[in-house]
């Protein structure tokens, strides 16, 4: 028999600050309330439609955690007669995960608790969530006791999880600590070492203080070999007041290099270039500069990559900073044939765990399976790098999505790992659809479909593209059409600007815009005339009442045709109504002929104002383009396919940085 080590996988945690919203993450004080099967549903859309609306619905009575019962890192009282459950996203264990995708087959669980009467209550899922009682063990007299749990991993094939309850006696109890730990070979007894490649922004006390969260945690720093942080902006995160402690804390472990302002995707290739050149880390892991991260997740993530079948990319799950319970995405995929990136199908977004916790929510116990990870915090192996090279220089969006793709088909899985997170500003509060992040969104979205794309010009992408262009138009937002018709104009082009323009297409889309009266945002609302219009709203009525299905049918035939009627004259000079981010949507903005628009975020406003002859243009333009790029598809697809181990290249990377290529 070949020789074997003990290796921790996952240690019980409790929240390094004492921020109520995040401790349903931790521990858990409700019961588990199921919902319903969607095979018992049926396919019935009135039920299906039911049964959605109940999985939605809190289940929570707000029981909650005292901020006084968490003793340490690792260990929590339980009142008299409590009980706690650690069924939660950070404690409890997620087996179908390593069965699907490691070497380790059986684990051990080792609980230590203190207070007469307590007892420990393991319990497991399956996949479509149905809980079982394992084993339990009761403390029958007072002092630490350490009970331990031989538990294989056999039933998870398809999900599920582990987890553990403690109830205290009349006395009350401590769960001191808990130990997920398997046998594994000798040869992977040790840890793996990361880099941590952080690109910042103008953003230099968010960033300073995650080089401090990353610093301060003990147990973290023998995984890191090197954070490096790319500094692209005008107000360095040296200068931060926050920076000198993590600075001196990490020592020669943190790099921060200066570059241009070569948007994420050069942040992150030249972590990755950096990473592959020194060659000490097993990993490179993207990580954001704004986001609050749990350290530990770093540990499982390291940890979970060692003990991969193969080399695995390891991602991390992301949660709302602002509402911390709340989780942004348990997973997401590439749909193929509109090639757009989205939530596992039979998976939720925006997830509350403090309104229904982990174990009332059927679909979280189903393993998701993803084609990539949001570089917001995302393990990468150091062999996948060289294996594939790095990033698309994009800018940003879709460098994350078309890695995961690229891996994929190379053979490199991606596995958003469940206990591994961070905290960042979810994607619901930006505007990136409409500002000039619109022309990457096009520009990447299709270089990556002509690369990975398995549809013959690429399945739904140009008749999609053109559908929304045309919403667009009908929604005055004539800067929008303008630069996603200039980010396929650049993608006709071809593969070899790619590079060469990643430091100044930035500039020239923002000059670009500026001729836009729609691009043009207004912080105070009263630099823009006050609304007046001819005709009141028809009988009294909403302008922004929501529409049947008919009424969208019919807006979406008519509204292109509205566009080509003459504009009434008191619009040139008044606004015609106001519109709430919420209900700016195109089924409203098609009613008017100048109409002010609040933007997601909440910072500014802007006003639109309808051109009939510039629609006119920018239709015919529309259909030309889309005709060319339709035409055009599979021979663009090979001049594309055909340079990306080009582009993706240490060296040709190495160009671009200014830097010599070793």
């Amino acid at each position: 028999m070949s020789e074997t080590s003990t290796r921790l996988l996952q240690r019980q945690i409790l929240p390094l600050d004492k921020d109520n919203g995040v401790f349903p993450l931790y521990v858990d004080l409700e019961e588990a309330k199921l919902d319903a099967d969607r095979y018992d549903v049926g396919s019935n859309k009135g039920a299906k439609d039911l049964n959605l609306a109940a999985i939605r619905q809190s289940t929570s009575t707000g029981r909650s955690l005292h901020p006084d019962q968490i003793l340490s890192r690792t260990t929590v009282r339980v009142n008299p007669n409590q009980t706690f459950s650690f069924g939660t996203y950070f404690n409890a264990f997620p087996a179908s995960y390593w069965r699907r995708w490691t070497i380790v087959d059986e684990v051990q669980l080792k609980v230590t608790v203190e207070g007469a009467g307590a007892t420990v209550t393991v319990h497991k899922s399956m996949a479509r969530g149905h809980s079982q009682r394992v084993e339990s063990a009761a403390v029958e007299s007072d002092g630490e006791v350490t009970f331990t749990f031989d538990l294989t991993l056999k039933p998870f094939v398809d999900g599920g999880w582990y987890w553990y309850d403690v109830t205290a006696g009349d006395a009350g109890a401590r769960v001191i600590s808990a130990e997920w730990t398997a046998e594994v070979p000798a040869e992977r007894a040790e840890h793996g070492t990361t880099d941590i490649c952080i690109t910042t922004m103008n953003r230099p006390d968010f960033c300073a203080k995650l080089i401090g969260q990353l610093a301060d945690d003990e147990a973290l720093r023998p995984y890191l070999d090197t954070v490096f942080v790319m500094e692209q902006g005008t107000q360095p995160v040296t200068e931060s007041e926050f920076f000198p402690a993590g600075a001196e804390a990490l020592g020669e472990k943190l790099q921060v290099i200066v570059q241009a302002n070569l948007g994420g995707s050069g942040g992150y290739a030249r972590g990755q270039l950096e990473s592959v050149r020194k060659g000490t880390a097993t990993y490179a892991l993207m990580m954001d500069d704004d986001v609050v991260c749990e350290p530990e997740g770093v540990i499982r993530a390291v940890t979970f990559g060692d003990l991969a079948k193969r080399p695995t990319i390891v991602g991390g799950h992301m949660f709302n900073i602002y509402s911390r319970s709340r989780l942004h995405s348990f997973g997401e995929i590439v749909q193929p044939y509109r090639f757009w990136w989205q939530t596992r199908l039979d998976g939720y977004s925006d997830w509350d765990f403090a309104a229904r916790n982990l174990r009332s929510a059927r679909w979280l116990h189903k393993r998701a399976d993803v084609d990539f990870n949001g570089w917001f915090m995302c393990l990468i192996p150091r062999q996948v790098l060289e294996e594939i090279g790095l990033s698309l220089p994009l800018f940003i969006k879709w460098d994350d999505s078309e890695f995961g793709l690229r891996a994929k088909q190379a053979g490199f899985p991606t596995v958003s790992f469940p206990g591994a997170a961070v905290w960042h500003v979810p994607w619901s509060d930006k505007n990136d659809g409409i500002d000039w992040q619109a022309y990457f969104h096009q520009r990447n979205r299709f270089v990556a479909a002509l690369l990975h794309s398995p549809y013959e010009r690429g399945g739904r992408m140009v008749r999609e593209s053109f559908n929304h262009q045309i919403k667009h138009l009908a929604s005055l937002q004539y800067s929008v059409v303008e630069m996603r018709h200039k980010a396929l104009e650049d993608l006709l082009a071809g593969p070899e600007r790619l590079h060469e323009e990643l430091g100044t297409k930035l500039p020239e889309i923002n000059a670009f815009r500026k001729q836009f009266v729609d691009a043009q945002l207004h912080v105070d609302r009263d630099e823009l005339p006050p609304v007046r219009r001819l005709k009141p709203p028809k009988k009294g009525k909403s302008d922004t009442e929501i529409p049947s299905s008919l009424a969208i049918k019919i807006g979406a035939l008519t509204a292109p045709l509205r566009q080509l009627r003459p504009v009434r004259e008191l619009s040139r000079s008044y606004p015609e109504a106001e519109l709430t981010a919420m209900d700016s949507g195109w089924v409203n903005l098609v009613k008017y002929d100048s109409v002010v628009v609040s933007m997601n975020d909440g910072s500014a406003v802007a006003l639109y104002q309808r051109d009939p002859q510039r629609y006119r243009d920018l239709l015919k333009r529309t259909i030309e383009m889309h005709r060319r790029l339709h035409r055009e598809w599979p021979e663009l697809a090979k001049r594309y396919r055909a340079a990306l181990d080009d582009v993706v290249s240490p060296e040709a990377w190495s160009k671009t940085f200014g830097i010599a290529d070793d």
